[in-house]
């Protein structure tokens, strides 16, 4: 018996597919999908799931002093003339950042080896590729999901069955956070 589902395709495509599908799970909350790949992603999800919940606090709040540029009431940089050249501004700000601990740091390694980078693409199509931003799904993990699952032992997905899809009669299932 396999440990894991070939879903049809060879060892490379099935861990993009994989990887695609869990970065969209846990970007959006849920997804639709055939029952097979579902119970695959379920798999990996739940794992990162599981390493965001154990390493959730284990992070360090330290202070450190900054330069960052003046800006005007427009949120353009302050230039001063500084020996016939224009030269920015700087001021000296403290900020209180999280410093991971080792374990949480490889944690942090371990997630990004299987999440891919997203970008957020606002839906007006005016300011279209000006303003997307980059999603921090691993910041997301602990930050946002892992408190929501500390008191709960696994079972952080759910999957439901929606019926079979009209081209091929595959079971398609929405696989979701619980």
């Amino acid at each position: 018996m396999a440990k894991y589902r070939k879903l049809g395709r060879t060892s490379s495509q099935r861990k993009a597919l994989i990887r695609n599908q869990v970065t969209a799970l846990l970007n959006h909350g849920k997804i639709v999908t055939t029952e097979a790949k579902a119970k695959e992603i379920r798999k990996v999800a739940e794992g990162l799931i599981a390493l965001a919940v154990k390493e959730k606090d284990n992070f360090e709040e330290v202070t450190v002093t900054a330069k960052v540029a003046r800006k005007d009431k427009d949120g353009k940089r302050v230039k001063e003339v500084v020996d016939g050249k224009k030269v920015t501004v700087y001021d000296e700000v403290e900020k209180k950042i999280k410093k991971d601990l080792p374990s949480r740091l490889y944690a942090r390694r371990q997630m990004l080896r299987v999440l891919y980078p997203v970008k957020e693409v606002p839906a007006a199509p005016a300011g279209r590729k000006k303003n997307t931003k980059n999603v921090d799904l691993v910041a997301k993990l602990f930050d946002e999901i892992a408190p929501k699952y500390e008191n709960r032992n696994g079972g952080y997905t759910r999957i439901v069955k929606i019926g079979q899809r009209k081209g091929d009669a595959a079971m398609e299932v929405l696989i979701e956070l619980v």
